[in-house]
């Protein structure tokens, strides 16, 4: 039976703290690998949602055709150039540049706004293999390809958290969407027990589930979570989170519960539908330090 996510159910299990007195280095590092010449702004929500949850730094990986215009929306943040395609996209030559970012800082988020699979998956699992202390977040076209990976994964166990929607969780699975719809807590478990990863499993009720048989349910998510861009800043702010110090199944149930609470706000002050992925941002923040 999954535990119900409620405001005594957080109170009870409180974020990590910065030192008193401490500086942006004691609330940890995230780099984000997250975008492309067709959805670029995904690289902004998901690194802004880090740094809404409380990390210190922010690093984003960028290809040239975008680099710049991604460094002056996000004057918070430091853009690295690496390699990329003629179009912007990124390619597996990537990897040796990624790594030296990715020993450097606390939490990696890969994924978010990348449309091609067979590249974000099989990064991911370079950066993963190469880097042994670093937490992962993977989302999006870091999960879906990630079948034939799987076994291989398995052995960088107790730092993965994936935040799969139920069509992503079906590609990686094997199965049909239809499948994972009816039993996503029962997909959930196959996928986390399989990585030895935490699995969040998003939807109206998100089911996060992580190895071992802790599993945790979020009710009563908004219908107008569902936007486009919303996943990215929830895929930030669970990197924001494991970069302060939480642990990955503390990080995907506070994650999902800020995110969850930023958008009943929004419901409550714009309306129920026709917010935007950036409004989620603003309320972060508030969520983090009054969660009700």
């Amino acid at each position: 039976m999954s535990a119900l996510i409620t405001p005594a159910s957080l109170q009870a299990w409180p974020l990590p703290d910065p030192p008193p007195h401490s500086d942006k280095d004691a609330r940890g590092r995230v780099l984000t690998i997250a975008g492309g010449a067709q959805v670029p702004g995904a690289a902004i929500l998901c690194g802004l949602g880090a740094l809404r949850a409380g990390a210190g730094k922010l690093q984003m990986a960028a290809c040239a055709p975008w680099a710049t215009g991604l460094a002056l929306s996000t004057p918070e943040a430091r853009v690295v150039t690496v390699p990329g395609a003629a179009d912007g996209e990124f390619v597996l030559a990537a990897a040796r540049p990624l790594i030296k970012l990715a020993g450097r800082v606390d939490a990696v988020i890969v994924g978010p706004g990348m449309i091609d699979d067979t590249v974000a998956s099989p990064l991911a699992a370079r950066l993963i293999a190469a880097v042994p202390e670093t937490a992962f977040i993977l989302d999006a076209g870091a999960i879906t390809g990630l079948a034939p990976m799987i076994e291989r994964l398995a052995q960088k166990a107790g730092r993965l958290v994936l935040t799969p929607h139920a069509g992503e969780m079906a590609q990686v699975l094997g199965c049909e969407k239809q499948a994972v719809l009816d039993d996503p807590a029962g997909c959930g478990r196959r996928l986390s027990d399989a990585l030895g990863a935490v699995v969040v499993v998003k939807g109206q009720t998100t089911h996060i589930v992580a190895p071992g048989g802790g599993t945790w349910r979020h009710e009563g998510g908004s219908v107008g979570l569902g936007t486009s861009g919303s996943g990215d800043v929830l895929a930030g702010v669970v990197g924001g989170l494991l970069a302060r110090g939480a642990d990955p199944a503390q990080a995907a149930v506070w994650g999902v519960a800020l995110h969850g609470m930023a958008g009943a706000a929004l419901s409550k002050r714009i309306g129920p539908l026709g917010f935007l992925a950036r409004e989620i941002l603003d309320e972060i923040p508030v969520a983090m330090a009054t969660p009700a």
